[in-house]
């Protein structure tokens, strides 16, 4: 078992579209954010494991499409063609947050998103939604 839970792909270049696995972790979002760049764009893969209470413990993988403030006009429109490609090899996630901040990448609002995309919610009477 690997207890990475994070892995960032960034542009191997400034010009090209390839991508490539720059940094990965096991801090989970908090270390994910300290990577992101506001001169890169990104995609950013996260998994994680959340419950309603003790007995259902559930892994859900979260991609997040980064773009930094200072990222050019051509680049954020290569990240977004290569979205579909990202998406064929990275088929498991529940959400997708697109991020242009790290204030974007929350955890507690992550966690909050996971819940109401998993469907069922046996803890309503406690839950934020």
């Amino acid at each position: 078992k690997n207890d990475t839970n994070w892995m960032l792909l960034t542009f191997a270049d400034s010009k090209g579209s390839a991508l490539m696995v720059s940094q990965k972790g096991t801090g989970g979002i908090d270390e994910l954010k300290q990577h992101l760049k506001d001169d890169e764009a990104a995609f950013g893969y996260l998994r994680t494991t959340m419950a309603n209470d003790e007995h259902s413990q559930r892994t859900k993988f979260v991609l997040v499409s980064w773009i930094g403030k200072n990222v050019n006009y051509m680049r954020r429109a290569r990240l977004g063609m290569q979205k579909s490609d990202v998406t064929k090899v990275l088929k498991y996630f529940s959400i997708d947050i697109p991020a242009e901040d790290p204030d974007d990448l929350n955890a507690d609002d992550i966690l909050v998103r996971l819940k109401k995309a998993g469907g069922a919610n046996y803890d309503r009477q406690s839950s934020n939604y």
